[in-house]
């Protein structure tokens, strides 16, 4: 089985963190490939970032689908997950989706642990697209500007710690969500420290996308998730020209 791993963030780093944690993720027989966004910013917090990065992934993947079973969005909030499922003829994973699903299969309300204040209204919006917020319990963030986003896990562990003892405590949550990128590897390292399980999104969504080839669902051909429809494209690499437009990008 051979994954695609998308970081749609820029951050080198924050790959090198997602691979570590997806390394032990795998089964034996299982290949990664890590690909990083070219163009985009270091961390995804606002809205716009986030289409960047959706669109940013979009082209990594259009350009080297043919040669993987399944691909996974290693950013939390899920840049381009949706409109890559609609296009990508294998199946796509999204941490923030993973993650959320598998909080929901260990308890009843879970709670997010995020790197920034900024980030909270997009998170919310994204499980709320997800049917989720009910079960969300609350959002907990740092409060301060990040100094160097591959260094998160160090510079702020203990108080990521206690954002998610206090998210227990005080806000009823049943399962804890270490949420992003740059805090991959985190939940695996403080899991005896947290009262309630910690999910890591990027376990969650390696675990999923092998179950997902596993289940070798059929590519759709009815539905919303059908093929777009054949139109003209203009200023798209050809890869991706193929996908959206269903044909050559001079045609």
């Amino acid at each position: 089985m051979k994954l695609l791993v998308i970081n749609p963030n820029t951050s080198q780093d924050v790959t090198r963190l997602i691979e570590a944690e997806a390394s032990r993720s795998i089964r034996p027989n299982t290949e990664l490939t890590m690909a990083t966004a070219p163009f985009g910013v270091a961390y995804i917090e606002t809205r716009a970032e986030s289409l960047i990065g959706g669109y940013a992934a979009m082209q990594i993947a259009a350009e080297h689908y043919q040669q993987y079973d399944a691909i996974v969005v290693a950013a939390f909030g899920d840049p381009g997950l949706t409109a890559l499922r609609e296009i990508m003829p294998i199946p796509v994973v999204g941490m923030t989706e993973a993650a959320v699903l598998s909080a929901c299969q260990q308890g009843g309300r879970f709670s997010v642990i995020a790197i920034s204040q900024r980030i909270q209204a997009w998170y919310r919006e994204c499980i709320a697209s997800y049917g989720l917020e009910g079960r969300l319990a609350s959002i907990r963030a740092l409060d301060e500007p990040l100094q160097h986003i591959g260094q998160v896990q160090e510079n702020q562990g203990e108080r990521l710690i206690e954002l998610g003892r206090r998210a227990v405590e005080e806000d009823g949550a049943d399962v804890l969500i270490l949420a992003g990128a740059p805090l991959a590897g985190l939940a695996r390292s403080v899991a005896d420290r947290m009262p309630v399980p910690a999910l890591d999104g990027v376990t969650c969504a390696l675990i999923q996308a092998q179950a997902m080839v596993d289940m070798a669902a059929q590519t759709p051909a009815a539905g919303s998730y059908t093929q777009p429809p054949t139109k003209p494209c203009q200023g798209l690499g050809a890869p991706l020209a193929a996908l959206v437009g269903r044909q050559p990008v001079d045609a």
